[in-house]
């Protein structure tokens, strides 16, 4: 219905009105009746062809208005995917009309287009940046375009992918500094390799790659896994090439420190090498130019000279090897090789019938043997000398027992009283040590399957012959002090039947014999004793007693043993006296 004042009732108004005008026309023009209702059909159907055109303009322009609306809600929600806002709602219910829900989406639309297109920009930067990081990480030169990919993945614009996308890019940037930073590791120790070996620091690593050469701009280095494999593979060849050389310059070194030492040659001879020489390690060597052929061929050059030094004073190097052999045989009781004495060798050596080198290298065998031999038989030998030691203190403490001034008041006889009760308790020990010196013997002949020889003699025999004459000799004292009490039991009855004598007087002449010559400084050195015709106790042989009698080569005559006594022509005073050796009365037990 129409309201009055509306433009449809303004319309409807000035129609009737037309058409009263139109009928009154049509009256005094004189239509009839018939004409009139055919013409008003006609405009009738006029009118309708009008609303009808009208509002097929007015459905298109809402089929219009529809499709409109909805692409631009389809193109919404195809940027709300790609750019994964979902928080963004259009507002259908607060618009009416077509119009309105078109004037409320196409704002959002073109704001959305607006950050689709910086989002892009932002995803483009990105992948070019991780294209050219791949790149340098792969080492292959083409570079697929951004914005092909891009494309496919223009779909997906959201911040989750744009974080991906940062976190890929942080990885690689990551990578790359890490890579860098291992190439610069490698490329230091290049260089440092190179400067001990001597060797071209920039053509070595242009053989890896031709942008290690410049390393000032992080840019210009090739960070590629071919080139980290390239410095791998070149460190471990420099590496084996610096073991190789300093396994080289090592065995130069030995020979020349050999050669130094058979040569005596002089501190200005050796100045030059003195800073290879304090090289003991592979670790230690740092200093450029170190294991450099130079310095290599400087070393050889050194050997070969010392080496035909060498060759012009063999038969001077075959002698001081000789008497150094000697000298370790000396000190360990070691009989050496007599095929090398220093007679026989230089009779070889003038007759050409050996090569002076395989002399020397003969002798130097027989040292390190001599030195191994030496090292075993160490312990043995301590205890020889300690045996040695305790029969010296025995011989000194028979000599001092038979000096009957040993009790006086004179300067220095408390030193020789304290040492005379020391050299008892040493003596003493002699029986146990030579039963562990026996024992230690057997036991080194039985796990080396050959006897111990000391000086040419088995030492084994030598303490049996020791413990032997030990024995008799304490059996020759028993003797002494049994015949002793047979006299003294004689006397006793002489006495009783013919009455007491004075004593005889003490020979003067046993003290001068067996007594103490003053060492001006208050202690007493026994004089050697004389030997008399009389019951004589045994002799105690030690291997320094053997080394006189069957080793001919070091002459070693002195001999620790116990002089004869005379027990026939002592008195009583005298009988006392020797009763200090043995360490107890006439008819006491000895002491062991």
């Amino acid at each position: 219905m129409l309201k009055v004042g509306s433009p449809g009732v303004r319309t409807s108004t000035s129609c009737n009105s037309l058409l009263r005008e139109l009928q009154q026309i049509w009256t005094e023009i004189g239509e009839s009746e018939a004409d009139k209702d055919r013409m008003l059909l006609d405009l009738e159907r006029e009118c309708l062809e009008v609303y009808r055109r009208k509002v097929d303009e007015a459905a298109n322009t809402k089929a219009r208005l529809h499709q409109s609306v909805a692409t631009k809600e389809a193109e919404l929600a195809t940027l709300m995917a790609a750019l994964g806002e979902l928080n963004i709602q259009p507002m259908k219910k607060k618009a009416t009309t077509l119009k309105d829900q078109l004037m409320l989406v196409s704002p959002v639309v073109e704001d959305l287009k607006l950050k689709r297109e910086e989002r892009m920009k932002q995803f483009s930067d990105m992948k070019a940046q991780i294209d050219k990081i791949s790149v340098e990480i792969s080492g292959y030169s083409h570079l697929v375009s951004s914005e092909t990919t891009l494309e496919s993945e223009e779909q997906d614009l959201s911040l989750r992918k744009l974080t991906e996308y940062q976190t890929h890019l942080r990885a690689l940037q990551k990578e790359k500094s890490e890579r860098h930073q291992k190439i610069m590791e490698y490329v230091n120790e290049v260089h440092f390799l190179c400067g001990i070996l001597g060797l071209d620091f920039s053509r070595t690593v242009s053989d890896v790659h031709p942008s290690l050469r410049t390393t000032s701009l992080e840019q210009s280095i090739n960070i590629s896994d071919s080139t980290l494999e390239g410095l791998e593979q070149a460190i471990l060849k420099l590496k084996t090439e610096r073991k190789v050389r300093f396994q080289k310059l090592k065995d130069i070194v030995a020979s020349v420190l050999e050669l130094w030492n058979l040569m005596d040659s002089t501190r200005e001879e050796k100045r030059n090498f003195t800073r290879i020489i304090s090289i003991s390690s592979e670790s230690e060597i740092v200093e450029p130019e170190s294991l450099s052929m130079e310095m290599i061929q400087e070393a050889s050059a050194e050997v070969e000279r010392l080496t035909k030094l060498k060759a012009s004073r063999m038969k001077e190097l075959v002698m001081k090897k000789r008497s150094e052999l000697e000298d370790i045989c000396r000190k360990t009781h070691i009989e050496p090789d007599s095929n090398t004495a220093a007679e026989k060798s230089i009779a070889m050596i003038d007759s050409g019938l050996v090569d002076p080198c395989e002399l020397l290298s003969n002798i130097e065998e027989q040292i390190n043997k001599a030195k191994e031999e030496a090292s075993s038989r160490k312990e043995i030998i301590d205890r020889i000398e300690r045996w040695l030691s305790a029969c010296e203190e025995e011989n000194w403490l028979e000599d001092y027992s038979l000096d009957h001034n040993r009790y006086s008041a004179g300067r220095g006889a408390h030193i020789n009283l304290k040492r005379a009760e020391r050299a008892r308790i040493t003596v003493n020990k002699i029986p146990a040590i030579v039963d562990s010196l026996t024992m230690k013997t057997v036991a080194w002949e039985n796990e080396r399957r050959k006897q111990f020889l000391y000086d040419g003699a088995r030492l084994v025999s030598i303490l049996d012959d020791y413990k032997i004459t030990r024995q008799q000799k304490e059996e020759a004292k028993k003797r002494y002090r049994d015949q002793k009490k047979l006299q003294d039991l004689l006397l006793t009855e002489k006495e009783s039947i013919y009455g007491s004598k004075p004593s005889p007087r003490r020979s003067p002449s046993f003290r001068k014999t067996n007594g103490y010559h003053a060492n001006g400084n208050g202690s007493m050195t026994p004089t050697p004793r004389r030997n008399s015709v009389g019951c004589a106790t045994p002799e105690l042989l030690t291997p320094r007693s053997y080394s006189g009698r069957q080793n001919g080569h070091f002459k070693e005559m002195r001999r620790l043993s116990t002089a004869p006594l005379n027990f026939v022509a002592m008195g009583k005073e005298d009988i006392i006296s020797f009763s200090s050796v043995c360490g107890s009365e006439p008819g006491s037990p000895p002491h062991s």
